[in-house]
């Protein structure tokens, strides 16, 4: 069977039902799916080699948007998130972009960076420039403490060093520029800095304090573009008030915090499926969202094209990998890899980046059009219902009475529960 995204009443299905048709859609034999069950994911004995102090195992529900083609390619994306609406809305704006062929993505090779502070340098300006006369010597020892990832193609690619002007005075900051292959990175530039600090404090006549990667990667850069049809968004009208629904996320830090929320949306449910860290590619994507003036702004841009479409595009530090971490121990996030089917980290960031610009896209829309609350409260609707107490085969019809009500709340669901269950 061809790979594909698309797969007709998905939502129809019952669980076991969607992972068949998952695994037949993606190629997989459906025994690697079997974990997606929480008797069979992860247990108590696998997360307490994980973490300290291990009580329990939270579980996070886990969708499947459908409908995405990125480069060409038919992907089921796997997403990890308790908020309501958001599996559906990356998947409805994929549906779109598919009129165009879906998502276009490149991304910068995959460089983590590695800072190591220094202290007490009497003569700063000189001391910059002695750290970058001992480039190769500083580049040699930093890569001798990993020499498999040279191997991979790996390893220092630069030494940049910066003067921090703060209320205690001005350091000399020195910055390793490393290829981390497709690992996410973080322990190989840490040990790297560590290794490097003592010799680094002596080139540059000074003391080293911190040695740690920072996660403002913006020299791992992943983008995506999309291009939405005016005939499937409703016509010119809706293009006009799309566009300026984002102008003001440019232009407002208020709009933009919550505009990027919706991007995260989507980027950190597919980053926790997949076993990577959703605080640093957050802490990333907030931090790349300054602009060069010191404006908090927004990360993606929607324009019309020549033709009167929706152009969507967007670009942020994406520092995920496949290797290493919670992605290679943990048997839920193994099955979300397999279902993307992707073979490198650069693949992942560009997927990553991908949904984050469909649910933006969908948020964007909604607010333009009929407003937020009104696909978001109809899902909404089922956690109430759940709630409050109703069975598997009441929650449409309590669901159903709280939209015809438009009374989505739970005094208003305990009531509609107990009269359908007064008419039994």
């Amino acid at each position: 069977m061809t790979r594909t995204s698309r797969i007709q009443g998905f939502r129809d299905l019952a669980i076991g039902e969607r992972r068949t048709a998952a695994a037949a859609a993606t190629g997989l034999d459906p025994a690697v799916l079997a974990v997606l069950d929480p008797e069979q994911g992860l247990g108590t004995a696998l997360a307490d080699q994980m973490i300290e102090n291990v009580v329990g195992v939270l579980g996070v529900p886990l969708g499947l948007a459908t409908n995405f083609v990125v480069d060409g390619r038919e992907v089921l994306v796997p997403m990890a998130t308790e908020e309501p609406s958001v599996v559906a809305a990356a998947s409805n704006a994929a549906k779109i972009a598919r009129a165009h062929g879906g998502f276009a993505t490149s991304s910068t090779t995959p460089v983590m960076q590695a800072q190591i502070q220094l202290l007490e340098v009497a003569d700063p300006e000189a001391g910059r420039l002695r750290l970058l006369e001992a480039r190769e010597e500083l580049i040699a020892l930093a890569n001798a403490q990993d020499p498999k990832l040279v191997e991979f193609g790996g390893g220092v690619r630069d030494l940049a060093v910066r003067l921090v002007d703060s209320r205690a005075g001005r350091y000399v900051v020195a910055h390793l520029q490393v290829d981390v292959r497709d690992a996410m990175g973080a322990n190989a530039v840490n040990t790297m800095a560590e290794a490097v600090a003592a010799r680094a404090g002596q080139i540059a006549a000074g003391r080293p304090l911190l040695r740690i990667l920072t996660n403002k990667a913006d020299l791992r850069l992943s983008r995506a573009r999309a291009v939405f049809d005016a005939g499937l968004l409703g016509g010119p009208a809706v293009v006009a008030d799309l566009v300026h629904a984002a102008a003001l996320a440019e232009a407002d830090p208020y709009r933009a915090a919550t505009h990027n929320k919706g991007i995260m949306n989507g980027i950190s449910a597919v980053v926790l499926a997949t076993g990577n860290d959703t605080r640093a590619v957050e802490a990333g994507a907030h931090s790349h969202a300054i602009s060069p003036a010191g404006h908090y702004t927004s990360l993606s841009r929607f324009e019309a094209d020549a033709d009167g479409n929706v152009v969507g595009t967007l670009e942020l530090p994406m520092p995920v990998g496949l290797v290493g971490g919670a992605t290679k121990v943990h048997p839920v996030a193994q099955a979300c890899v397999a279902l993307l089917g992707v073979t490198s980290a650069a693949e992942l960031a560009q997927i990553v980046t991908a949904v984050g610009l469909a649910q933006n896209f969908a948020a964007v829309r909604a607010l333009a059009t009929e407003g937020i609350q009104r696909g978001h409260m109809s899902l909404h609707a089922r956690t109430i219902a759940t709630t409050i107490g109703a069975t598997p085969e009441e929650v449409p019809a309590v669901v159903a009475r709280l939209i015809a009500d438009r009374a989505v709340r739970a005094e208003h669901a305990e009531k509609v529960l107990a009269e359908l269950r007064g008419k039994e």
